[in-house]
């Protein structure tokens, strides 16, 4: 009598019982998310996973309790423990706001309005979260200085584990971030008063979600800090107080970069951040930009 042996199972079958699965659990890219997670369990890159290969028992275990996770919609990027933003790839986890593509745009913005000529440009990054913002305009514009200011304390503390580990390319290219712990909204007149009336560029992605609108996705509902996404009953008032910290801490001519809702554009009206910023801060040359799926998601603004 012969023994039975079970079949061995390959990388793509466990890919494809993983992608079934997250799909059943309606996570939006299951392919993807079950190609970094396998990634991840083999630490590989996914262009380097052979699909013919068997897997190892321990890695198809570690592989099923990444699964469960993510089919109870635990974010792809807590599991992974990091996020892509730009040329970065930062720590985030729970407590701090995961950067999002749209917000590669919000830092574009910010960084042409820092390309002039200057031997030191200056930025303050107000709800800075992860460092996300601040990392990218610091690491992409050489001789540049960035506050970056955070008021929640585990954001702060893996915005400082991010800056930690860019340290030695901030070093190349003659940066600095400075994180700050304190509001965004009267840091012209504490952690940042120094600086008032110096600052080239102010940019923010704040909390601008109405109290009312609860997110749908639960990774966002769940996951995200509250306070990272909910600004009051129509969602702008830390864009208001960011308007005013915002003049404060701005040089003549200096420039303002805020993210928003696809709602709270130009369209929004008096509800919209261009005027917020006009009635609040003062600004001229306030101009609404779309983002990759041409909705207006960021408002550029002039300090007058």
């Amino acid at each position: 009598m012969s023994s039975w042996t079970p079949p061995v199972r390959t990388i793509r079958d466990v890919l494809v019982d993983g992608e079934r699965r997250l799909a059943r659990a309606d996570v939006p890219t299951p392919r993807v998310d079950a190609e970094l997670l396998l990634a991840h369990v083999l630490g590989v890159s996914r262009g380097r996973m052979f699909l013919s290969d068997p897997i190892a028992p321990a890695d198809a275990v570690r592989f099923e309790a990444l699964l469960v996770r993510r089919s109870a919609r635990v974010p792809l990027q807590h599991l992974l423990g990091e996020a892509p933003f730009r040329h970065l790839v930062l720590e985030v986890g729970r407590g701090v706001f995961v950067p999002r593509p749209e917000t590669e745009g919000v830092v574009e913005l910010a960084i042409r309005a820092l390309s002039a000529d200057a031997e030191e440009r200056l930025a303050v990054d107000l709800c800075t979260g992860s460092g996300a913002i601040a990392l990218a305009i610091a690491t992409e514009v050489p001789h540049s200085v960035v506050h970056a200011v955070e008021i929640e304390e585990p954001a702060h503390a893996w915005a400082a584990r991010n800056i930690a580990a860019y340290a030695d390319r901030l070093a190349a290219v003659g940066s600095r971030v400075v994180l700050h712990h304190g509001d965004a909204t009267t840091a012209h007149r504490d952690s940042l008063a120094e600086l008032a009336g110096r600052v080239d560029v102010v940019v923010s992605n704040p909390p601008y979600i109405p109290d009312e609108a609860v997110p749908r996705e639960p990774e966002v509902r769940d996951y995200d800090p509250p306070r990272a996404l909910y600004g009051g009953h129509d969602g702008l008032d830390v864009v208001r107080g960011i308007a005013v910290a915002a003049a404060a801490l701005l040089r003549p001519g200096g420039v303002l970069v805020v993210e928003h809702g696809d709602a709270q554009g130009e369209a929004g009206g008096e509800a919209g951040v261009p005027r917020v910023l006009q009635d609040h801060g003062g600004f001229v040359d306030v101009v609404d930009h779309p983002d990759l799926a041409g909705r207006d998601r960021v408002t550029v603004a002039v300090r007058a």
